[in-house]
């Protein structure tokens, strides 16, 4: 799209199936360069992954050619296939039905970038949960606790 101009910065929370532990050490890094690779091949422009056991955070540029549903859809089949056929796991990978995905001013960017970068630290005094509930309030999100307590066991 010539002449388009557009500072479309999404921050994007998922976890694996039933928010299960399944990001392990062991092959983090490399799963988190996978999905890198797969953003870089659908030409949009990751800033910033870290997460989890149980989550992951992306912060990306995303370009206006892409609808972000069908982005992060991307993402999670591309890497749930990879992590399948890598065997990291005894059993099939997959990531849980929806997330968050919230948008973000260009003039706050610093600060998440920083916020993803220290989520191990981070955890160690708050469980995901209570992470995600605060995401939710702060972009001012509708939510219903029983559409959340079956993502949250």
């Amino acid at each position: 799209m010539p002449n388009t101009y557009s500072q479309i910065y999404l921050h994007y929370v998922f976890s694996p199936k039933y928010r299960e532990a399944l990001i392990r050490k062991e092959f983090e890094e490399e799963l988190f360069k996978y999905i890198t690779g797969i953003i870089k091949n659908l030409n949009q422009i990751l800033i910033r992954i870290n997460g989890m056991p149980d989550h992951v955070h992306l912060l990306v540029r995303l370009k206006p050619v892409m609808a972000p549903s069908v982005f992060i859809q991307k993402v999670k089949t591309n890497s749930s296939s990879w992590l399948n056929k890598k065997r990291y796991l005894n059993h099939e990978f997959h990531w849980q039905t929806g997330g968050g995905i919230f948008s973000v001013s260009h003039r706050n960017i610093p600060e998440l970038i920083s916020y993803i970068d220290h989520q191990k630290e981070h955890h160690k005094k708050t469980i995901f949960r209570e992470e995600y509930l605060t995401f939710l309030k702060h972009y001012g999100i509708d939510f219903k606790d029983e559409y959340l307590l079956g993502v949250f066991l």
